[in-house]
């Protein structure tokens, strides 16, 4: 399309309707027309050192053109300057310092090298403006869920489609056990929102703690509602979640209200996250004994003693409740000490005496890479 051949006017009414489709300020853009107009009206008609503003008429699309000058007594610059006595020809209140504006004839054609540098300019800026909309978009969104559709993989990195802009999720943000195929949609965390020269860098997450934590805040009223409160919130992406919670308000059942009507709300949020994880959904309970008890659910606990001080507990189970109360490689027992903040030792015990106590689990990072291996052969 070339600007030298269109109407003025229809070039707006483009303008208008791009602002529609990309969702962009209408009064910032015109702002840009005008700034890009005015200075394609001064390099095809006026000389470079000519001051010329345009204003669009919102309603007829048609812009106007004034000519700026500065009142002086003694006109140097003709092409900036005017006399205080034809500035007020123009306005009778017009004094000495003044600028004044003198409206110019509308051309309703632009030459070609202007109307190409009215084009790139208001290129440019509408990008720019895209650029800061989609910042300020998301900056406030931080550990907010957003939906999103696979772009590309490039690299180790994934490259989301979130609306107004793509972001990126780097491999230490992946659930390891899932694949990003491009197409696929999905929900994230926004881990972080940067501006930069390129424009913003968005952060999106599938692994982090707030995805879950987030997705409980929209599915169970009564956290939104501030009945309920979740206290604490630990996770393997993928593997296991544990969540602490309880009640603000009597009557209310914490547990109950997070798992849902026949585990409907749960289920919903399994299926958000990738469905193979499990969620372990646990009371809080201020006691660190009791804490620790339900934290280390569905295994029966025999006995507890707990250290305070260096924050260590020793936990007493029957030998068929250890390996549940351990967890496959350790996750269970490990995610407890995390949710709870104690190192949690895990002893098997009959006829009074400790029979076998859980090794030390292993690092996350290592466990998944053992996941994902046993997965293969089992494939």
């Amino acid at each position: 399309m070339s600007m030298a051949k269109i109407e003025t006017s229809e070039f707006l009414a483009a303008i208008k309707q791009i602002c529609a489709e990309r969702d962009l300020p209408e009064n910032r853009i015109f702002e840009v027309v005008e700034t890009a107009l005015a200075s394609a009206y001064r390099k095809e008609y006026l000389s470079s050192n000519a001051r010329v503003e345009a204003e669009i008429d919102q309603k007829t699309l048609r812009p106007k053109f004034y000519q700026v000058f500065e009142v002086v007594e003694e006109v140097k610059h003709p092409e900036n300057q005017i006399s205080l006595k034809e500035a007020k020809k123009i306005n009778k209140k017009a004094k000495l310092e003044d600028l004044i504006k003198k409206p110019l004839p509308l051309k309703s054609r632009f030459g070609r090298i202007a109307a190409q540098t009215a084009k790139q300019v208001i290129i440019q800026k509408i990008r720019e403006v895209e650029k800061d909309e989609a910042y300020n978009e998301y900056k406030d969104k931080v550990n907010k869920v957003v939906s999103g559709v696979i772009q590309q993989v490039e690299g180790k990195n994934v490259l989301v489609d979130i609306g107004k802009t793509v972001a990126v999720l780097p491999s230490q943000e992946q659930n390891p056990t899932e694949e990003y195929i491009p197409g696929k949609r999905m929900k994230l965390i926004i881990s972080s929102v940067d501006l930069t020269q390129k424009g913003p860098s968005i952060i999106v997450s599938r692994s982090a703690e707030e995805l879950v934590k987030a997705l409980f805040k929209i599915e169970v009223p009564e956290i939104s509602a501030g009945v309920v409160e979740i206290k604490g919130i630990v996770r393997e992406a993928g593997f296991r979640t544990k969540i602490a919670v309880r009640a603000l308000e009597e009557g209310v059942d914490p547990v109950g209200s997070c798992v849902g009507q026949r585990g409907a709300r749960v289920q919903t949020i399994l299926s958000e996250i990738g469905g193979e994880e499990k969620i372990d959904i646990i009371l809080w309970d201020k006691d660190p004994k009791k804490f620790i008890i339900n934290s280390l659910s569905p295994a029966k606990i025999k006995q507890i003693k707990i250290n305070e001080k260096n924050k260590t507990a020793e936990v007493l189970v029957a030998p068929d409740q250890l390996s549940l109360a351990i967890g496959r490689q350790g996750r269970n027992v490990r995610l407890a000490s995390k949710l709870t903040g104690y190192e949690i030792d895990v002893f098997a015990v009959e006829g009074g005496k400790k029979m076998k106590k859980e090794t030390k689990p292993k690092t996350a990072e290592s466990l998944g890479k053992e996941d994902k291996k046993v997965q293969k052969k089992e494939n």
